[in-house]
């Protein structure tokens, strides 16, 4: 029986990528995922066989990975960023159920809340919620209650999935939600391909957050009340200096 792995590659460069993530993909036979992330590790792990599926087939993916373990095979599927935030390995294990066959292990990988809070300054030393507004898996009414929630809870907030061709104003209706609570001048931050051609960032206020473009690539970051821009940095304070 062989082994399946569900592996974190971070953003997607291999100087963001963990020893442990590294090591699983050198020693695997297989390698699942979706075609762009897949794409992401190809050429470093040239003599693997690959297999992908497009986006919204997680389901059929991670059963194409079980199954290639049932055979016997060492099998590696790769998640952006992080393989339990927002990735496979939860639908890993509720595909294999209560079978103890193939093994399963799950390495963990850099999240985009974290490299993109690397890349934007600090803006995440103190406490702070994670928000996809895709809502293919969680209707609207869920994602707004949340966001209401972090915003009243003086929570600074991350933002994944911010928007697409199918949902191109989901980033402004979020910062809609936000401004009920929020002040329109709550430094905020974007973090664009984090890690791979094309990285960028952008810090302003959350009244021109709103109209920003943001695309899947984004990952957007809204401050709490101590949150402030310092340089060309976006810095959270945690209040060491006051202790």
């Amino acid at each position: 029986m062989g082994k399946l792995t569900v592996v974190g590659i971070g953003p997607g460069d291999y100087d963001n990528m963990t020893v442990r993530a590294d090591r699983a993909l050198r020693e695997c036979q297989v390698i699942v995922g979706y075609h762009v992330y897949v794409d992401l590790v190809r050429k470093r792990y040239p003599d693997r066989e690959f297999l992908t599926t497009p986006m919204t087939r997680e389901a059929d993916r991670c059963r194409m990975a079980l199954e290639e373990a049932d055979k016997g095979k060492d099998v590696v599927m790769v998640c952006s960023g992080d393989s339990g935030i927002y990735g496979m390995a939860g639908l890993v294990y509720q595909l294999r159920g209560e079978r103890e066959e193939p093994e399963i292990s799950v390495i963990p990988g850099l999240t985009a809340a974290c490299s993109g809070a690397a890349l934007l300054g600090a803006p995440l030393t103190h406490d702070f919620a994670v928000v996809s507004l895709s809502d293919r898996l969680t209707s609207w009414e869920k994602i707004e209650k949340r966001l209401t929630a972090a915003a009243e809870a003086d929570l600074s907030i991350v933002l994944y999935n911010p928007a697409s061709r199918g949902r191109p104003d989901y980033l402004q209706r979020a910062c809609d939600i936000l401004l009920r609570t929020l002040p329109p001048d709550r430094p905020c931050g974007v973090a664009r391909s984090i890690g791979r051609e094309g990285e960028g960032r952008v810090i302003l206020p959350l009244e021109r957050l709103r109209d920003f473009e943001a695309d899947m690539f984004c990952t957007v970051f809204i401050g709490n009340g101590q949150t402030e821009v310092i340089g060309d940095r976006l810095v959270t304070p945690r209040g060491y200096r006051d202790v």
